[in-house]
């Protein structure tokens, strides 16, 4: 039992480390299916609260945790049966057996819910562990994320802010573009190893948030490392790097500063919705002619 509660634990940390960390393990890929794991989305699915509690670990009794903190399997379940989806897409982030009937997963969940939410879909990341009992897969361990209505990524490892580039030039250039298609620019300060900088990327290329984004702005990445790069450009624009990243400044098409983040409003992209983007946007694309 001791050493039972110690790999759980052990396990569970490294769960935790998983979501809250970025998903710095790597990016979703193709995963060996797992059986009990689409038997458990199909419990979801059906909001079948006895056959989603079966697959709970009873003896010992199933750890779990949310971002808030510990919680109860019945918590769990009622989280799951509650969202009533219609619509569930489970990614496999990541796979992987620490030892022998042990099965460790990372998965990212999106869903539509039957309560409407205007056919926009939401997300949430989760770790579970499974552990095999008398010839039966059950969960011993889980954690998860809170529920988002923006995508979450797999990984940072995608290079959105792509080092040595001359940030003063890419903004001059821009400006050029700019003028020519009565566009504004868009200047977003953030750094590859910032989470909500990749939701707040992953939002941009959104079909409905891309759209009115190409039509009318250009948009600039300029790297702040880890606050000792590019911290003049951030100052011009009074964007204040205490304030956290991401960071965005609007600039019309002869370089005049329309808006400056100092607020930090894009700083937990996470917890943004799509219309919070788009409302953005539209406010500060250009006047039609």
């Amino acid at each position: 039992m001791r050493f039972h509660r110690r790999l759980v634990a052990h396990i569970l940390l490294a769960l935790a480390m998983a979501i809250l960390s970025s998903y710095c393990a790597g990016q979703a890929t193709s995963q060996p299916a797992f059986p009990p794991l689409e038997q458990w989305k199909a419990a979801v699915i059906s909001g079948n609260v006895a056959a989603l509690q079966a697959f709970y670990s009873s003896n010992p009794p199933a750890q779990v945790a949310t971002a808030a903190g510990t919680s109860t399997v019945t918590s769990e379940v009622a989280f799951w049966t509650g969202l009533k989806a219609r619509r569930l897409k489970i990614t496999v982030v990541q796979s992987e057996s620490p030892q022998a009937g042990v099965q460790r997963l990372f998965l990212q969940a999106e869903f539509l819910s039957k309560a409407g939410l205007g056919g926009q879909p939401l997300y949430a990341t989760e770790g579970q562990l499974w552990q095999m009992q008398d010839g039966q897969w059950r969960i011993i361990g889980t954690k998860r994320s809170d529920t988002t209505k923006l995508q979450q990524p797999s990984s940072t490892s995608k290079v959105i802010y792509a080092p040595g580039v001359d940030a003063h030039a890419e903004i001059k250039h821009a400006l050029e573009l700019a003028a020519k298609a009565h566009k504004r620019v868009l200047v977003v300060f953030g750094a590859n190893w910032c989470y909500d900088c990749h939701v707040l990327d992953l939002a941009f290329h959104r079909p409905d948030v891309a759209g009115v984004l190409q039509q009318n702005f250009e948009v600039v990445h300029v790297d702040v490392g880890e606050g000792d790069k590019n911290q003049d450009i951030m100052q011009q624009y009074e964007v204040p790097m205490k304030r956290g990243i991401p960071a965005v400044a609007v600039l019309d098409s002869n370089g005049k500063l329309l808006y400056s983040q100092k607020g930090g409003e894009f700083e937990r992209a996470r917890a943004l919705a799509p219309e919070d983007v788009l409302q953005f946007l539209n406010k500060w694309k250009p006047v039609a002619r």
